[in-house]
């Protein structure tokens, strides 16, 4: 009589290490698409910061902003620029938006969705005023950036901006042909980062 022990050992043996191959290449695909995702938005958090302060000399990002009744504002970015301080308001929203600058609240369409959230208008200049408290020389003007996510089909409203327009609307080139800013605003600008805080909220608004 034949022994097949030998055999059955020897076809264990090889089940066990294709077991082990199978999960060892699952173990690296899965390794791979974390990293891949990583990558994606660390380079997508590259681009963003890119696109809104490459017309800036200097910026800050996620701060808090004293309001002068002992509480404070969380700000996206302040750019200082050729033109003065500017306030940034991020917005990550998806979806057709309709919005206008008397409407309290703006609503939103997406897909099976339908949901309204308030006048972003109204917490940038709040935002506004607390920085043009505390810097008299530096003018200040700020806007709402919403993320390509997001689209106005009946136009956008005052002070709103898409991400990809940000480049058009503080460009480069003003920065370039500025020349050096006046001392005065190099001062307040100083003062102003003096006084902000970090924020701990990093990421993009969403609606809701």
């Amino acid at each position: 009589m034949i022994d097949l022990q030998p055999v059955r050992e020897m076809l264990r043996s090889l089940d066990t290490r294709a077991a082990g191959s199978v999960a060892g290449a699952v173990v690296l695909i899965v390794l791979l698409l974390v990293l891949w995702r990583w990558y994606r938005r660390r380079r997508a958090a590259a681009a963003l910061l890119a696109t809104v302060t490459g017309g800036a000399f200097e910026y800050l990002r996620d701060v808090l902003v004293p309001d002068g009744q002992g509480g404070s504002l969380h700000v996206d970015f302040l750019l200082l620029t050729a033109r003065g301080c500017i306030v940034i308001d991020m917005r990550n929203v998806a979806g057709n938006i309709f919005g206008g600058d008397q409407m309290t609240e703006w609503t939103v369409m997406h897909r099976e969705q339908r949901y309204t959230f308030a006048n972003p208008q109204t917490g940038l200049y709040d935002r506004i005023a607390v920085v043009r408290a505390l810097i008299a020389e530096l003018p200040v003007e700020g806007r709402v950036v919403f993320a390509p996510r997001g689209r106005f089909p009946k136009g956008l409203p005052r002070f709103t901006l898409m991400l990809g327009s940000l480049g058009a609307e503080f460009p480069l080139a003003e920065r370039e042909q500025s020349g050096a800013l006046p001392d005065a605003w190099r001062s307040e600008w100083a003062r102003l980062v003096a006084v902000c805080k970090p924020s701990s909220l990093v990421a993009p608004k969403a609606a809701v």
